[in-house]
């Protein structure tokens, strides 16, 4: 890591690190947005803000690589509990005025991907960093603000989860 490539405010991360994490990074925030390119480009580049001003601060305590993704979930999450509020306030002063949530719009064939989306949140979460994101279940237990215990819980839940759709599905393999 030369000099020049380290950033001003965060003395441990460069920034080619950070190129290498991007593509990584950013199908993280695709999964944090409900796949809206245009929230997880958001998602991403209030990342980079937060570790080019040093509000958050790389120490080394884990890797970078689980560092950032937890800096991108925080982030995510502070987002979703402000428009949370702020949907609360309409719906408190609007009253009937606000449309009710759509229902699905049609059932698929179920899948692998169609399985695991409908797993629940944290189980979800701890698939896709473990999986697509290929992170040990301690890291991705880190960047989901859970102790690895808990993360190996909702590692194996979620897995007996897919195995039991994806068995009545007719999709599952045995061999």
């Amino acid at each position: 890591m030369s000099d020049s490539d380290v950033l001003d405010k965060n003395p441990k991360i460069s920034r080619s690190a950070l190129e290498a994490l991007h593509e990584e990074l950013f199908a993280w925030a695709l999964s944090r947005s409900d796949y809206e390119q245009s929230v997880a480009e958001d998602l991403v580049q209030q990342t980079y803000v937060e570790l080019l001003t040093g509000k958050a601060r790389f120490e080394g305590h884990s890797s970078l690589k689980t560092f950032v993704f937890s800096v991108l979930q925080n982030l995510a999450r502070s987002r979703y509990r402000r428009i949370a509020s702020r949907l609360k306030l309409v719906t408190a002063f609007a009253g009937d005025a606000v449309p009710a949530a759509k229902p699905a719009e049609s059932e698929r064939k179920p899948d692998l991907w169609a399985a695991v989306q409908a797993l629940p949140q944290r189980q979800r979460d701890i698939i896709e960093l473990v999986f697509c994101s290929e992170m040990t279940i301690e890291a991705a237990s880190v960047v989901m603000g859970v102790t690895s215990g808990t993360g190996r819980v909702h590692y194996d839940r979620a897995k007996k989860s897919l195995r039991a759709k994806l068995v009545s599905a007719g999709d599952w393999l045995d061999e």
